[in-house]
């Protein structure tokens, strides 16, 4: 009966060392999904913000020099608006569920990896 007993006790103590192991071994692999994430989203954003200025100072300068060929500031700046406005108009009518899906797909294997 003693015997019975400490292989019990064995028995137990080394499920608990493995649930223990499984748990570590979980948050582990959250934090590295995790930092991995949140990298992929800091440098993205980077990217994002220089793009954004870019194309900023691309757009404003474009939108001077079409204002000074048509006479009047305003009238360069209305054409740029007026672009952008037809190319958001144009992407949500025909491309949105595409990068949707994109940005759907990425996040997956992203987190699948």
């Amino acid at each position: 009966m003693e015997g019975n007993k400490d292989l019990f006790e064995s028995l137990l103590e080394r499920v608990t060392d493995y649930v223990k192991t499984t748990i570590e071994l979980v948050k582990l692999r959250i934090l590295d999904k995790a930092s991995e994430g949140i990298s992929i989203l800091i440098s993205h954003t980077i990217v994002f913000v220089f793009v954004v200025t870019g194309l900023f100072f691309l757009t404003t300068g474009l939108a001077l020099w079409l204002g000074e060929i048509l006479g009047n500031v305003y009238f360069g700046f209305l054409i740029a608006g007026a672009f952008y406005g037809l190319m958001a108009l144009v992407i949500h009518l025909f491309l949105h569920k595409r990068i949707k899906r994109f940005f759907c797909d990425y996040m997956i294997k992203q987190v699948l990896k």
